[in-house]
């Protein structure tokens, strides 16, 4: 944050200075006692296993500032410090977070959606990136914690904020969306993520779209035209609304899509006025899911006015974080272990299919995806079916939801080799012996399943 003084803060958070010079300048906030800086400001969070204000003494061993809900006067020998009582810590650095974001003036667009925010995002990033300063989400910061941490790294220099926000539960966008008031707003697609707390995905999509209620009256929206679930509010929003995707109605379209050496290959069509104009666009990512966060990367582009084939050559080099391919003398691995839901599984599984020239064998390495609610066999085997009609030749996995999706895969396809584990360190021992170097693999499963760590395996042995 920049010339934040402690009275503002008070002051945004409707809190109470306890003690300590409210001149003192804060630069940003802290939510680990063991870490900031004299220029930071404490937030002891109140969580269900652990209470932080346990480690306020600590913490302004190092940091310069603290909020408390718990005290009414500072802990002897901390009382040369700023200590601001508050009746919710968490929704004081909120507070905070909305204030600091409306000194900055500056456009933010805001993505979220069920599948692909992180991609997409950075994807926008990339091609605002190549003629504005563009300042955006620090890591996964996309929470109701992680929002105003995020907020409070704007800077003067910023000519352009993205911002993804996410949800846990219904209320949370709205929350989000009116601390950092959008000018943009993109909403990706509806899946299955959450539904075990939300339900439906009528409902996921509800909240979802809350993310409008933060745009001015001259905001814009970004839909994905060829979900089920977005495509029907064409026409039903008060904000001017585009839609991107391979739909011959969206606003921002793609056609011929193509994949050649690694890369994906389509023409870009939008008007420009009233002329419909089109480019030849060449993503340094493969998927056709990456083609639409291009479309929409390119849409934002185009709506700030800027240079569509400047923005259009920087996706060339994009890569993306989330999704890593490393070329080893064991295999080609493509490593997409952060997280997993159905749409994205089945996305990644269509990236291993898709490839070309491959020599030796295209093999799926799966676990569980999680929190999916009392459907989550379906699911799995939904997607078990989906890599039946791929040109996926062996899918080894473990973990007791993915016998679903081999139980999928032979009921559809007996020619794609399945193999279950009982426990991760049994398939990462069959992959490391098995998998030769003409091989493709792939590793996709929810976080949690910990595949991260056959990746690293296999980059160890190198």
């Amino acid at each position: 944050m920049e010339n934040i003084t402690i009275k503002d803060i008070v002051k945004a958070a409707e809190g109470q200075l306890l003690c300590g010079d409210e001149n003192k300048v804060i630069k940003e906030f802290s939510i680990d006692s063991r870490s900031g800086n004299e220029d930071s400001i404490f937030v002891p969070i109140i969580g269900e296993r652990v209470d932080a204000h346990k480690f306020i003494d600590g913490a302004l061993k190092i940091n310069g500032a603290t909020f408390t809900s718990e005290h009414d006067k500072p802990l002897t020998g901390f009382e040369d410090k700023p200590w601001i009582k508050v009746a919710d810590t968490v929704e004081a650095m909120q507070k905070v977070g909305t204030f600091y974001r409306n000194r900055m003036n500056l456009p933010v667009v805001a993505v979220t959606g069920s599948v692909g925010k992180t991609t997409t995002r950075e994807m926008i990033s990339t091609a605002l990136a190549s003629q504005k300063r563009v300042f955006q989400t620090i890591g996964n910061q996309n929470s109701q914690i992680g929002v105003p941490l995020t907020l409070s790294h704007l800077t003067a220099e910023d000519e352009i904020a993205v911002l993804e926000i996410g949800m846990s539960e219904r209320g949370q966008i709205e929350k989000l969306t009116n601390m950092i008031r959008p000018n943009i707003a993109v909403v990706t697609m509806i899946g299955v993520s959450h539904i075990a707390q939300l339900k439906t995905q009528e409902n996921i999509c509800l909240e979802k779209m809350d993310i409008v209620k933060g745009l001015p009256e001259d905001g814009i929206v970004f839909l994905n035209g060829d979900d089920k679930f977005l495509a029907p509010y064409r026409g039903k929003l008060s904000h001017r609304t585009f839609f991107y995707g391979l739909n011959k109605e969206c606003d921002y379209r793609a056609e011929e899509v193509r994949v050649r050496d690694g890369q994906t290959l389509f023409h870009f069509y939008y008007k420009d006025g009233e002329a419909e104009k089109n480019m030849e666009v060449v993503l340094g990512t493969m998927g056709e899911h990456n083609v639409r966060n291009a479309l929409v990367a390119l849409g934002v582009a185009h709506q700030m006015g800027l240079d569509m084939e400047v923005a259009a050559k920087a996706l060339s080099t994009f890569h993306g974080q989330r999704q890593q391919m490393h070329t080893l003398k064991s295999c080609t691995l493509i490593d997409d272990t952060y997280n997993a839901s159905p749409d994205s599984m089945k996305a990644s599984i269509s990236v291993l299919s898709s490839m070309e020239g491959v020599k030796g064998r295209r093999i799926a390495a799966l676990a569980d995806m999680l929190e999916l609610g009392e459907k989550e066999r379906d699911y799995h085997y939904e997607v078990g079916k989906f890599i039946a009609g791929t040109q996926v030749d062996e899918v080894a996995a473990y973990g007791e939801l993915s016998e679903e999706i081999l139980k999928g895969i032979e009921d559809n396809n007996a020619r794609i080799i399945v193999k279950h584990f009982e426990t991760r360190g049994e398939l990462q021992e069959y992959l490391l012996t098995y998998v030769h170097p003409d091989d493709v693999l792939l590793l996709k499963a929810s976080n949690g399943m910990k595949l991260k760590e056959i990746a690293e395996a296999f980059l160890q042995n190198e």
